[in-house]
């Protein structure tokens, strides 16, 4: 069977449909599904697909859009701020996993070209995939995350110059770039940096006014793939282009709509991206060869993470668990290994079992990362901070009046209040990592320890405690909280933040003064809305507060029906009507004084 256009929708929406669940369901990625997938339909297995290149070919589009949507998520600020560990933790990545795999092919009896393509080929990641594991391990945020994105930035600008000396090395006639070409990239850099700024965002706000979404998916469609069209035309990498696309529309009102947009079309080509590589790998060369194989493999993993380790460690700055996470993801081989020793085979360089084993192994080797990355995140499982000590000791020489117990988005203004009032306050978190930020910023009233503990509570001198605010998470964290205060410290006053209607009823039952999360912010914006819609300011303050005033005498009718949940049905239900008349006296006696003045 060709693969044509039809093979290969069937061939995607098999793995899709039937693979990645199968996969998941047994805790494995998606990309293993769509590699297994590829190796299984590829040439040298059932042969669906007999010409994989052209499937690789038309699936990099998925890489470019995978680099334009992590644009979005940067910025040329952010970007500016990067260009350290870009520079030099991408340099040493590439620099010491290029000298050590080069010299291993060296003492395997390649000649120096040879050993120098091979090493600096075999240093360089896979840009798709380990970003798309870190996606799904929601770590793309996390310093080894940002750490990874940054070496893979460097990859991937320095495989274009690798690229562009193949033929030098293999003394071939040069397809590098000359001088010229060189002076027409950095000018198609900057004419797209510079004029990109300014000419990407009218182009989409004209778009926009269409008021028609297939037109703004064809122009995001557009931008990308014209992005990496001239980038690719100049000689240089796609990806880079539509990568410095979404950097310059990354601090646009557009960026969401964007990424929205491209999202479906990114994740449908990246999968038929890892399944052309499954589809490259050739399974009987492995089954002729498997101990050359596999310790190729091996070799190959375990050089790159232990530089990669070290590189984490020392100039990352990196915990050790975060550094060696760093290593699973970026131990692979890449994508761009294939094309070089492709390159290097035109240049004969490489003959062809050597270029064979070489794509064997950077095949098996995405294959594997997925699962050796599992395996990973199980052996080194997130450890919290913890102390050994049961809690801080606190200064005896401290008279606060105010006790928070946690200090997280909500006791952090409630201090910050009582600070600039000059007031002393005392502050209790369970959280050691949230203690140890707060103090880095100068917060000293801060300690560790679990504020639902009545010896920590009299540590902390709770019996000269005015006011206790209760700002801890947990709902039954709260109400234990409550409790303990009611019982042992009744003459202070308890001030408790609740999470829902519910939660609020059982704060009061015990006694606390309740304060609803979101209830004031939300009035205030209702407040503003109604501003904004041409409400006079008195108008539109009157009316939140008489809501405020509904609503609580409302909160406390439902308290006392909370254990009848039919009553309770029945008094919401009641309460609905009620609100929508809540204001018609009000629009009656508007519309009896509009008619009197009509009338004078």
């Amino acid at each position: 069977m060709d693969s044509g256009g039809l093979e290969l929708a069937l061939v995607f929406l098999s793995a899709a449909v039937l693979a990645v669940p199968l996969f998941k369901r047994f805790g494995f990625g998606a990309i293993l599904a769509y590699l297994a997938t590829g190796v299984l339909l590829g040439p040298h297995e059932l042969a669906v697909v007999h010409d994989p290149e052209r499937v690789l070919a038309a699936s990099e589009i998925g890489v470019v859009m995978l680099l334009f949507v992590i644009g979005l998520e940067l910025s040329l600020p952010r970007l500016q701020v990067m260009r350290k560990p870009i520079f030099l933790m991408g340099g040493l990545q590439v620099l010491l996993c290029g000298l050590a795999l080069g010299g291993l092919a060296l003492l395997a009896g390649l000649p120096w070209r040879a050993a120098l393509v091979v090493g600096l080929g075999l240093a360089l990641s896979s840009t798709a995939v380990g970003l798309q594991l870190l996606a799904e391990r929601k770590e793309l945020a996390a310093e080894h995350g940002r750490t990874a994105f940054a070496i893979l930035l460097f990859q991937d600008l320095v495989a274009i110059p690798l690229l562009a000396a193949i033929p030098l090395l293999g003394k071939a006639k040069s397809a590098g770039l000359g001088s010229g070409e060189v002076l027409q990239a950095v000018a198609l850099i900057a004419a797209m940096v510079f004029g990109g700024r300014y000419l990407l965002r009218h182009l989409f706000r004209v778009i926009a006014r269409t008021d028609l979404p297939e037109v703004f998916t064809g122009a995001a469609l557009l931008v990308v793939l014209g992005s990496a069209w001239v980038m690719e035309h100049a000689g240089l990498s796609a990806g880079l282009g539509a990568f410095l696309a979404g950097v310059l529309l990354a601090e646009s009102e557009y960026r969401h709509e964007l990424e929205a947009q491209i999202k479906p079309f990114e994740g449908l080509l990246l999968g038929l991206f890892f399944m052309a590589v499954g589809m490259g790998i050739d399974v009987k060369r492995i089954i002729d060869e498997p101990l050359l194989i596999a310790g190729g493999v091996a070799t190959l993993l375990a050089v790159k993470s232990v530089l990669l380790f070290a590189i984490g460690l020392r100039p990352g700055r990196l915990q050790p668990r975060n550094a060696w996470l760093l290593a699973g993801v970026l131990a692979l081989g890449g994508e761009f290994a294939f094309v070089v020793f492709a390159e290097a085979g035109k240049a004969r360089l490489l003959d062809v079992a050597t270029r064979d084993r070489l794509t064997a192994m950077v095949g098996l080797s995405m294959a594997l990362t997925p699962v050796l990355l599992m395996l990973a995140g199980k052996l080194l499982p997130e450890k919290r901070a913890t102390e050994t000590r049961e809690y801080d000791a606190i200064r005896e020489d401290r008279q606060p009046q105010v006790l928070i117990a946690g200090f997280g988005r909500f006791g952090q203004i409630v201090a910050r209040l009582l600070r600039a009032q000059g007031i002393p306050f005392i502050a209790i978190d369970p959280d050691i990592e949230q203690v140890n930020l707060s103090r880095q910023i100068g917060t000293d009233q801060i300690y560790y320890g679990d504020p639902t503990r009545l010896a920590l509570l009299r540590s902390a001198g709770a019996a000269q405690i005015k006011v206790f605010v209760v700002a801890i998470n947990g709902v039954e964290a709260s109400l234990r909280m409550v409790r303990l205060v009611r019982k042992h410290y009744p003459q202070a006053r308890v001030f408790a933040r609740a999470r829902d209607r519910r939660h609020a009823w059982q704060l009061v039952d015990l006694g606390a003064q309740v304060l609803r999360e979101t209830f004031l912010s939300s009035l205030e914006m209702g407040r503003d809305v109604l501003m904004a819609l041409g409400m006079p300011r008195a108008q539109a303050d009157d009316r939140a507060q008489r809501f405020r005033a509904w609503d609580e005498s409302l909160l406390e009718q439902q308290r006392l029906l909370q254990d009848d949940e039919d009553a309770l049905l029945q008094a919401t239900r009641d309460a609905r009507r009620e609100l929508d008349g809540l204001f018609e006296a009000d629009a009656d006696e508007i519309a009896a004084a509009s008619a009197q003045m009509r009338e004078a």
